[in-house]
């Protein structure tokens, strides 16, 4: 099969290749997923730069995909040969991601992907829906709750809004350009304001006069004094990433509100967070409620483009084809 690949970490011009591998073989409990699209996050090129490396001699990049099973291991049914599936956490932990023709997981990571559900939509779903799914339901149901959602343009942000939405939450949405709250409203948010605005506290103070149950939180220090104003006593801040390593909290003002702040990374959530997200995510999908960003894709021989589009803040979603020659 063909595959990207990088044996160091650097920049992505310097330490990816296209290579020629065998084709991998599903051992017990996984399934083999013929790979259609290879998903781009900002974690795929961090782990590049930063590591850390798995096992092995090379480590194949990217989390989620989406393909159609064609073997299986044992201990799994031979009626999911031939599924549709999308697929997350291909390589946490494994040396094989999904910028490859075949990458063989774990069963239960190789999801149903209905029919009418594109291939594309299917490799964008992994990590910024299962993030955003944990952190609006971590704490329990969000029916009726007012959720603001940081960044509400962004991948992650973009899935909290649908799936707040979906599960019956009042959904508010920051967001920095015209063409990014268009986006947001258009998944499902109430209003969207510019949080660049130097009237942003007061405008969002005016759109949840009650304040906030829950923040979806992309930015948690540039944000925190204008989140904090907002929240009411008890509610959480969900930060799934920071502009900061160490933020500065303001840790008087929120513990006068028995507010919570929550730090979530989408591969260690307990498996029954997981198993509920793809779940709940499966049933949107299936309601025709998933939609998918603004999609550029690249041909496997240009990964390294899509790596540094991604790493460059390219609105939307970055694919990788891997069908291409």
């Amino acid at each position: 099969m063909r595959a990207a690949q990088y044996d160091r970490l650097g920049p992505a011009a310097d330490v990816l290749s296209i290579v020629e591998l065998d084709d991998p073989e599903p051992g017990p409990g996984e399934v083999r997923v013929e790979v259609s699209f290879s998903g781009v996050n900002p974690t795929d090129w961090k782990r590049r730069t930063a590591g850390p490396l798995a096992p092995g001699p090379a480590q194949i990049p990217n989390q989620d995909g989406a393909g159609i099973i064609d073997a299986v291991g044992a201990g799994v049914s031979t009626q999911r040969l031939g599924e549709r599936v999308w697929v997350f956490h291909a390589a946490w932990n494994r040396p094989g991601g999904t910028a490859a023709g075949y990458v063989c997981v774990p069963g239960a990571q190789a999801v149903t992907l209905p029919e009418g559900v594109s291939m594309e939509l299917g490799a964008s779903l992994g990590i910024p829906y299962i993030t955003a799914h944990a952190a609006l339901t971590y704490d329990g149901d969000i029916a009726d709750a007012t959720v603001l959602v940081t960044g509400g343009g962004g991948a992650v942000g973009h899935a909290a809004i649908e799936l707040g939405a979906f599960l019956g939450a009042d959904v508010i949405a920051s967001a920095s350009t015209p063409e990014k709250a268009q986006v947001a409203r258009a998944a499902g948010a109430r209003a969207v304001l510019d949080y660049r605005s130097p009237d942003y506290l007061t405008d969002l103070r005016a759109t949840a006069p009650m304040g906030v149950d829950r923040i979806v939180e992309v930015a948690l220090g540039a944000n925190i004094a204008a989140s904090q104003a907002v929240l009411r006593p008890g509610a959480v801040i969900v930060a799934y990433a920071s502009e900061a390593t160490d933020p500065v909290l303001p840790a008087r003002a929120l513990m006068t509100l028995n507010a919570q702040v929550r730090f979530l990374l989408v591969y260690t959530l307990p498996q029954d967070r997981i198993q509920a997200a793809t779940a709940d995510i499966s049933q949107a999908l299936g309601e025709g409620l998933i939609t998918s960003l603004p999609t550029v894709v690249y041909p496997l021989e240009q990964i390294a483009l899509a790596h540094e589009a991604v790493e460059t803040g390219t609105f939307g979603r970055v694919l990788v084809d891997v069908r291409s020659s």
